[in-house]
C-alpha cells in the first residue's frame, strides 16, 4: 500500500526517471562501419611493440626512452636520435622507418575510403535523432510528406503539438528543414522499424496523408496490429485522408478514428464563405487561431459519471468555468441542439461545449468525476 503511495506521488512531483532511450538501436550499425579502423590500429600498436622491444633488445635503451625513439621514429618527424644507436641499430630504425610508411598510408587510404564510402556520419546524426525523440511523449506520427503534412506541421507549430514526420524521400532531411519538422525519420511509413524510431508506442495517435488510398490502408492495418502488440489500453487515435466518399467508408472500416476527404472539405468550406462570409471570418479568428479566446470541444459522458440521470443545469458550467453546453449526442447519434436546464442526461453521450480552453479542461475533470463533487452538492 506505501509503495504504491510512493509511486503515485513521485509520480504527481514529477520525479520519475522516463526512458529515454530509442526503441530501434543503431549502434550495431554503428560498429558495422567501425570495423576498417580496427586494422590500422592494430598494424600501429604492432609496430610501436617491435619497435620498443628491437630497441631495448639491440641498444639496451630504457623502455620510456625506447617507446619514444619508437614514436618519434615510426612518425618521421625527424627529431634524431635521443641516445646513442649502434650499426645494428640504425639498420633497425631504417627498417621501422620503411615499415612505418607502409602502415602510415596504407591506414590513410584505410579510413579515407570508410569515410567517404561508409555512412558513419549520417549513423551518427540519425542517431541523435533517435534520441531526440524517444524524449517525446503524447506526440503525433505523421506518415508520409506532401503540401497536407506542410499545412498540418505549420498549424501543429502554431498550437505547440509535438510531432514526428516519417517519409522514405532521400531528401527528408532537406525536406525537414524547408518545411520546419523538428523531427523526421527517413523510413517506409509501414515497416516496424517506422514504429520504432518515431517511438509510436508513446504516440497519442497516428496519421496518415498518402493521396494513395492503398498507403493509407497498409498504415492503417499495419498500425492496429502494432498497438495489438503493444497491449495498450488507450488505442491509438488513426486519422487519414480519403479523396472520395468510397475511400472514406472503407478506411473508417479498417480502423481510421478520423478519415478526412479533402474535395469534400474544401466544398464546405467555400460554400460556408458563400452564404456566411461573415461566419467564416469568426472560425478563422477564434476555433482555427492559437491561443484562441474562445473554444469548441465534445465531451464524453462516461456510463458511470455523476451526472448520468441528472438535468444539465445542475452541472452550472456556466456560473463555474463561463462554458456553455450548446448541444448533445445521444448514444444513438440523435443530436439535441441547445438543450434547456431540464434535460436529462443519458450515459455514453456527448456534451458539445463552448468557452475558453482553461474553463473546458475543468468542465471535463467535473463531467466524469464518479462520485458527485462537493460543490455540487451545496
Amino acid at each position: 500500500m506505501s509503495l504504491s503511495f510512493f509511486r503515485k506521488l513521485k509520480k504527481a512531483l514529477g520525479w520519475e526517471i522516463r526512458n529515454t532511450k530509442p526503441e530501434y538501436d543503431l549502434d550495431s550499425a554503428i560498429y558495422q562501419q567501425l570495423k576498417p579502423f580496427r586494422l590500422p590500429l592494430v598494424l600501429v600498436q604492432i609496430i610501436m611493440m617491435v619497435g620498443t622491444i628491437g630497441y631495448i633488445i639491440i641498444d639496451d635503451f630504457d623502455i620510456l626512452d625506447a617507446i619514444y625513439q619508437t614514436g618519434i621514429t615510426f612518425t618521421t618527424v625527424g627529431f634524431g636520435e635521443i641516445g646513442e644507436i649502434s650499426p645494428a641499430g640504425r639498420i633497425f630504425t631504417i627498417t621501422l622507418i620503411i615499415f612505418g610508411f607502409a602502415v602510415f598510408t596504407l591506414s590513410t587510404a584505410i579510413l579515407i575510403d570508410a569515410v567517404i564510402k561508409g555512412k558513419l556520419f549520417e549513423l551518427y546524426k540519425e542517431r541523435n535523432m533517435l534520441y531526440k525523440i524517444a524524449r517525446l511523449r503524447k506526440h503525433f506520427v505523421i506518415f508520409h510528406h506532401n503540401e497536407y503534412t506542410a499545412q498540418l506541421a505549420k498549424q501543429f507549430r502554431q498550437n505547440h503539438i509535438p510531432f514526428v514526420v516519417v517519409d522514405p524521400s532521400d531528401d527528408i532531411e532537406q525536406i525537414a528543414k524547408e518545411n520546419g519538422y523538428p523531427y523526421f525519420v527517413k523510413e517506409e511509413p509501414y515497416k516496424e522499424d517506422a514504429f520504432l524510431k518515431s517511438h509510436l508506442s508513446s504516440a497519442k495517435g497516428v496519421i496518415s496523408l498518402s493521396k494513395n488510398i492503398s498507403d493509407n490502408i497498409t498504415l492503417i492495418a499495419s498500425v492496429r496490429l502494432y498497438e495489438k502488440e503493444l497491449g495498450r489500453n488507450n488505442p491509438f487515435l488513426i486519422i487519414s485522408n480519403a479523396e472520395t466518399q468510397n475511400d472514406k467508408v472503407r478506411l473508417k472500416k479498417l480502423g481510421a478514428d478520423k478519415v478526412v476527404a479533402p474535395p469534400s472539405l474544401m466544398a464546405k468550406r467555400v460554400s460556408a464563405m458563400a452564404i456566411r462570409p461573415d461566419m467564416e471570418n469568426v472560425l478563422d479568428e477564434f476555433l482555427y487561431k492559437p491561443d484562441t479566446p474562445i473554444d469548441m470541444e465534445e465531451v464524453y459522458v462516461e456510463h458511470d459519471s455523476w451526472l448520468v440521470d441528472r438535468q444539465l443545469r445542475e452541472i452550472h458550467l456556466r456560473d463555474r468555468y463561463k462554458v456553455s453546453v450548446i448541444g448533445i449526442t445521444e448514444k444513438k447519434g440523435h443530436f439535441i441542439q441547445m438543450p434547456k436546464g431540464n434535460t436529462i442526461i443519458k450515459g455514453d453521450c456527448k456534451l458539445l461545449l463552448v468557452g475558453n480552453q482553461k474553463g473546458i479542461a475543468k468542465a471535463k475533470i467535473l463531467v466524469n468525476e464518479k462520485e458527485t463533487p462537493e460543490e455540487c452538492c451545496k
